[in-house]
């Protein structure tokens, strides 16, 4: 079997989780999915107030090293573990998830194509686009359900990092993928032309 790799991209809530779920949902048998938001670095030597003040919106949060190194495992046909992050505190956790190679392995992740390494693995790119107003309201309500946070925390980072970062490391990266995905658009139409676009 050959694997395919379809990278997702595009900012924090923009919509790319919401379309890849949907595409596993109906491909179950075809379709496996990796979130490079699974590779954030241990902060578990830092304070937690020291924890809150790294730039999770920048490359260098990311433990890509390990990412590549699974995602060449995927392309070879191999299972691979891969590593769990707890949000809340900053940690990984001990425990791991096993990701199993198929036809089409979504890799998902704002910061995908900031790595030369990570693009050059992917057979297909696409960006999810979506205006950062609306962006900022999704994270606030995610954030707040699933990550302990407060609305004045999620909008103070989205000001001081996730948007300043989104226009350097992200929004660039929109000219060099291939397909271009509406993020206001009905979720199902979106999938229904990704179906097209990597002809399952």
């Amino acid at each position: 079997m050959k694997v395919k790799l379809l990278g997702i991209t595009g900012g924090a809530a923009s919509g790319k989780t919401t379309i890849a779920d949907l595409l596993i949902n109906e491909f179950e048998e075809k379709v496996s999915i990796l979130q490079f938001d699974r590779y954030y670095r241990d902060q578990s030597h830092l304070s937690i107030e020291e924890r809150a003040l790294v730039n999770y919106d920048h490359p260098d949060s990311l433990d890509h090293e390990l990412f590549i190194e699974h995602l060449d495992e995927l392309t070879r046909g191999n299972t691979i573990k891969a590593p769990v992050y707890d949000f809340a505190s900053h940690t990984r956790s001990t425990e791991t998830q096993t990701i199993e190679p198929k036809e089409i392995v979504v890799v998902d992740g704002i910061l995908i194509m900031a790595f030369e390494e990570v693009v050059n693995l992917l057979t297909f790119k696409v960006f999810v686009d979506t205006p950062d107003d609306v962006r900022l309201q999704r994270r606030i309500k995610r954030d707040m359900s699933e990550r302990g946070r407060t609305e004045e925390s999620v909008n103070k980072q989205f000001l001081a990092s996730v948007l300043p970062m989104h226009k350097k490391f992200v929004q660039p990266h929109k000219d060099f993928t291939e397909l271009v995905v509406d993020g206001l658009a009905d979720p199902n139409k979106s999938v229904a032309k990704l179906i097209s676009f990597i002809g399952l």
